[in-house]
């Protein structure tokens, strides 16, 4: 569980601001999340998340007095933006960002509460489809939808996921699980924080790819 519990996500203040140098010192280490799913077929979703992370990091890097959390970003890029907001600079990378994360969050979420096809009880389709279908798949077409259906067809067993997020070790399931649930208190606080921002700004966007 080293690849989760090494980099925890900070606990939010009564006023759920995010801050963004925090957030980025954390999220960056999420992308290899996806090299644990076995199939290639996840790269894509890797590689847009760690290209969302630079875009956000460069706005942030350009002003960190400025874009201390990840609400003055969106407010300072509205202004900056007008029209074109919120489809457009950090702001966009974020909306994209946070998806990922939900992704992430409900296939963990799913594992810890012990979720499974009774059928096939070491796999983890039932938890993987599950998180695509709630966090990804009304922003994708049909074509991007096919690519994740052959994905789940080569998705790990539920075994060697928990042994890949453990870096190798042989860590006990229920120790892993464990693990796990510590590492989605801040995690799923954070992400419902970034969703909730966009809710209140009216800066979600439902476009598909």
């Amino acid at each position: 569980m080293a690849l989760l519990l090494d980099n925890q996500f900070a606990q939010l203040p009564s006023t759920k601001e995010v801050a963004t140098k925090p957030f980025l010192d954390s999220v960056c280490h999420l992308p290899p999340f996806f090299d644990c799913l076995g199939s290639k077929v996840f790269a894509p979703i890797k590689a847009d998340i760690s290209g969302n992370i630079t875009k956000i990091k460069g706005v942030y890097d350009s002003d960190p007095a400025k874009y201390e959390t990840l609400q003055k970003i969106l407010e300072a890029e509205k202004d900056i933006y007008g029209a074109e907001w919120p489809k457009a600079g950090a702001t966009l990378a974020l909306m994209w960002l946070k998806r990922g994360l939900r992704f992430i969050q409900i296939l963990l979420q799913s594992l810890a509460d012990g979720e499974r096809d009774e059928n096939h009880p070491n796999l983890i389709r039932v938890n993987i489809t599950k998180a695509y279908d709630q966090a990804l798949k009304m922003y994708h077409g049909w074509i991007v939808q096919k690519v994740f259906k052959a994905a789940l067809l080569a998705a790990p067993y539920r075994s060697d996921f928990l042994k890949a997020l453990s870096k190798g070790q042989e860590v006990a399931e229920e120790d892993c699980l464990a693990n796990v649930q510590q590492f989605l208190v801040n995690f799923t606080s954070t992400v419902d924080a970034i969703y909730e921002m966009y809710t209140v700004m009216n800066a979600e966007l439902d476009y598909t790819v």
